[in-house]
């Protein structure tokens, strides 16, 4: 299946441009973004996913190049993230459903980011680019919604850092959502989180190219943002799986030591993992989104003093929610959390349980633990308030 990356762009003009949470308008802004299946004439068979940190509009199926993402689009990309989960007869299936995913606010791959060119400067934004919260990224795409016509999703889903993007969106506007499925998320940055996402924001800030993240007319600040990605891969992965995955090679990687010499196969599979990151990703990008982690909670966020009043809207949403128990990046408690927070609204919540010993990223590795319970929530008739 091949699959090309559309464009949408709007905030041209300064009716139409994009407010921020931080109350400035921001805008022209692109978005990247493709679509599966076909919307029915109807316009109510569509689903909404939210992706990872780190992924992209590119779900499923075969996509060779996006306009000008240039090399960073790279073999890793070209397959769909999710392409075992999204297709015909799959978890989400195309036959039934038409499918859209869309390259966030701040991102890397079409949509307007820090490397994107400032038109006022006809340079890129760099470190120029606004601060964003995850509620710009979602109320960025909702001209793209209006333009396709879709006043109402069939249902949203979102894994990791997208499944805070879909509990804010459900939350946020419940009248364009029935059937929400979050996946190995939580409902507000932990404090183990933030410490880890401080570590990673150091190690870019600290590399001497950042330069305050006007570095495209130089050199990037590749040490830091490999470093960035060490910091943060060992909690996508178990320690079983990342064992499974190394090798017996033991490399030491060109110009990252002058003393020390890697000695053990781990040592040299971890640092592999932060070198071949940078082909593929943007650091102005990875600080965008990590800082916009760091500082999620739904509730403050939307000025409520508690989850019933963040979910006081949301009666007539049944929600799904997956937990991994080998997950040590949005460990299960937080996805216990969610689920009681859900139940005391008062809202209707089936709560599964995967048991993996691939960590956090089981969601992208393993189709048959969640396709059963996806295909039920998607077939769920949603009891619509009298």
């Amino acid at each position: 299946m091949n699959i090309r990356t559309r464009f949408f762009t709007y905030g041209e003009d300064p009716e139409s441009r994009l407010r921020l949470h931080n109350g400035t308008d921001f805008g022209p802004v692109t978005l990247a973004y493709e679509t599966f299946g076909t919307l029915n004439d109807a316009k109510d068979n569509a689903v909404l996913v939210f992706h990872a940190l780190s992924g992209s509009q590119h779900l499923a199926g075969h996509n060779p190049e996006v306009p000008g993402v240039g090399d960073r689009w790279d073999l890793s990309c070209q397959t769909g993230w999710w392409a075992d989960f999204v297709g015909s007869g799959k978890a989400v299936d195309t036959d039934v459903f038409y499918v859209i995913c869309v390259n966030y606010l701040g991102g890397c791959y079409g949509t307007t980011g820090p490397s994107s060119v400032n038109p006022a400067t006809g340079k890129p934004y760099g470190g120029d680019f606004p601060h964003i919260s995850f509620g710009d990224i979602v109320d960025s795409q909702l001209p793209l919604f209006d333009e396709l016509g879709i006043t109402k999703f069939h249902a949203a889903i979102g894994s990791s850092l997208g499944g805070m993007m879909v509990l804010n969106f459900a939350a946020r506007y419940p009248e364009k959502v029935d059937r929400v499925i979050p996946v190995a998320t939580g409902l507000e940055s932990t404090t183990l989180t933030r410490v880890h996402n401080l570590e990673q924001i150091l190690a870019i800030e600290n590399d001497p190219n950042f330069c305050n993240g006007h570095f495209y007319d130089g050199p990037p600040p590749l040490r830091g943002m490999a470093l960035a990605r060490m910091i943060s891969h060992k909690t996508f992965v178990s320690l079983k799986h990342m064992e499974a995955r190394m090798t017996d090679r033991c490399e030491q990687e060109q110009d990252e030591f002058s003393w020390y010499k890697i000695r053990t196969p781990l040592e040299s599979y971890i640092l592999h993992q932060g070198r071949k990151f940078l082909r593929r990703f943007d650091a102005n990008t990875y600080l965008q989104l990590i800082s916009a982690w760091t500082n999620f909670n739904l509730a403050r966020d939307m000025g409520c003093a508690d989850y019933r009043d963040v979910f006081s809207n949301c009666g007539h949403q049944n929600y799904l929610v997956f937990s991994i128990d080998s997950d040590c990046c949005f460990y299960p408690e937080e996805q216990i959390h969610l689920r009681d927070a859900l139940v005391s609204a008062g809202l209707n919540v089936d709560f599964v349980s995967v048991s993996s010993d691939k960590g956090h990223d089981s969601f992208l590795l393993e189709p048959e633990l969640y396709t059963e319970p996806i295909k039920n929530m998607l077939k769920k008739e949603i009891l619509q308030p009298a």
